[in-house]
């Protein structure tokens, strides 16, 4: 039996790339899903891709940038069942741009997304997490938040953000009911 099996998970950016699979992953071994993407299609086609369909699973369209809609998601999800196993912050976006190339509009929409999507995540679920008999809280970095790239600076800032804030969360959460990691995966094709 799946370690999964049976329990409830939250997968943002679950329309493509690594969403896309953790989302098909975790559904083949028996986990109820809440997916969210901001891509309505690709959504739809992950929904459709679930090979299991006697576990129930559930799509929002969500912009994860969108404190308000992050908060108010979990509450849904609160209200109809009252906690959450696993919860998978994993939506990004990439920018490449060198700094004299990058405005502002831009860094704010990376961060928006890469940091601060993870913060509202993070915030939101966290209650959610504590009512699991264990909870689970995946915070997607990348391997970009260990090294800085050239024209990388501003998806390099975010992912850095994103490691420390998860790292701090982390030690926190030490001996509760809580595990908090933070992945650093490379290039990904999507």
């Amino acid at each position: 039996m799946s370690y999964v099996q049976g329990k409830i998970a939250v997968v943002t950016g679950a329309g493509s790339g690594i969403g896309r699979a953790l989302a098909l992953q975790l559904n083949r071994e028996g986990c109820e899903l809440y997916l969210s993407d901001i891509n309505a299609q690709g959504l739809r086609e992950t929904l459709a891709m679930l090979a299991r369909k006697d576990v129930p699973a559930d799509g929002q369209v969500l912009d994860v940038a969108d404190k308000a809609g992050v908060h108010a998601w979990a509450e849904q999800i609160s209200a109809a069942r009252g906690y959450v196993d696993i919860v998978i912050n994993n939506a990004g976006v990439a920018l490449i741009a060198t700094v004299e190339e990058s405005n502002y509009a831009d860094l704010e929409w990376l961060m928006g997304i890469n940091f601060w999507g993870v913060v509202y995540g993070t915030q939101a679920f966290l209650p959610l997490l504590r009512r699991a008999k264990q909870g689970h809280l995946v915070n997607l970095s990348s391997v970009f938040g260990l090294i800085g790239v050239p024209t990388q600076s501003a998806y390099n800032a975010a992912k850095f953000a994103v490691r420390g804030y998860t790292e701090a969360l982390r030690q926190e959460m030490h001996g509760t009911n809580v595990h908090v990691c933070c992945v650093h995966p490379g290039g990904i094709k999507t």
